[in-house]
């Protein structure tokens, strides 16, 4: 996929000249550095889930169920609406 990013001058020279240094390319090191950092912030997740800032907004153990329902009827609901041009 691509993506553009801004990036501070300092930043993106820094990363440049280390990809250069370990003989690869910008995108795999920016490929490589990503995926790392994900794997570190995914393990930290993991690990302490009630951490995860969104979760203080919607509770770490709320039970969805009813709502969970409530969408379901709603869209079988419009699944069962006919529409004029289907009749046609």
């Amino acid at each position: 996929m691509k993506t553009t990013i801004e990036l501070p001058d300092a930043t993106f020279r820094q990363a440049k000249t280390l990809a250069i240094a370990r003989g690869i390319t910008l995108k795999r090191f920016f490929t490589e550095a990503l995926d790392d950092h994900l794997r570190r912030c995914t393990r930290t997740v993991d690990s302490d889930a009630a951490e995860v800032p969104w979760m203080a907004g919607f509770g770490a153990h709320s039970n969805l169920a009813d709502e969970n329902h409530h969408v379901h009827a709603v869209i079988a609901q419009e699944f069962d609406t006919v529409s004029p041009e289907d009749l046609a």
